[in-house]
């Protein structure tokens, strides 16, 4: 099925529009609750950790799409697919869990890191790889 890996894609960046949606809506409940709107976290620790959840997330999550769309086109297997929209988005789901937590560093946080960090090397490099083999 031509269209299968599209439909991959598909489902990773839904998913992952609903994590962003998920870690934009904490911290603007979190900001709420405060009855305080301004820019930053108030000195609220509980804050600080939120916006980091939902910055660290928003700060891999544009490449990574990005190359799981790339090794789509590129022609890889829909099992590789998923299995990379899988760890990216499972890893960036326990990163931000740890992200959260008062005690740093943890287990969830150097697990989600590790996954985000993995999604790049290997999402980079496959891509690295096709496209110097396709253009040779």
């Amino acid at each position: 099925m031509a269209d299968e890996p599209i439909a991959i894609v598909g489902l990773y960046v839904g998913l992952n529009a609903l994590l962003l949606l998920a870690l934009a809506y904490n911290v603007g409940s979190r900001r709420g609750a405060q009855n305080q709107l301004q820019p930053g976290d108030m000195g609220d620790a509980t804050l600080t950790r939120a916006i980091r959840a939902h910055a660290n997330y928003a700060e891999y999550a544009p490449t990574v799409l990005l190359l799981l769309l790339v090794l789509a086109l590129l022609g890889f297997a829909p099992v590789w697919l998923h299995l990379y929209g899988a760890t990216f988005t499972i890893g960036r789901l326990i990163g931000a869990f740890g992200m959260m937590r008062a005690r740093h560093p943890n287990a969830l946080r150097f697990t989600g890191n590790l996954a985000t960090g993995l999604a790049l090397l290997l999402g980079g490099g496959a891509a690295i790889v096709c496209a110097v083999g396709r253009l040779i």
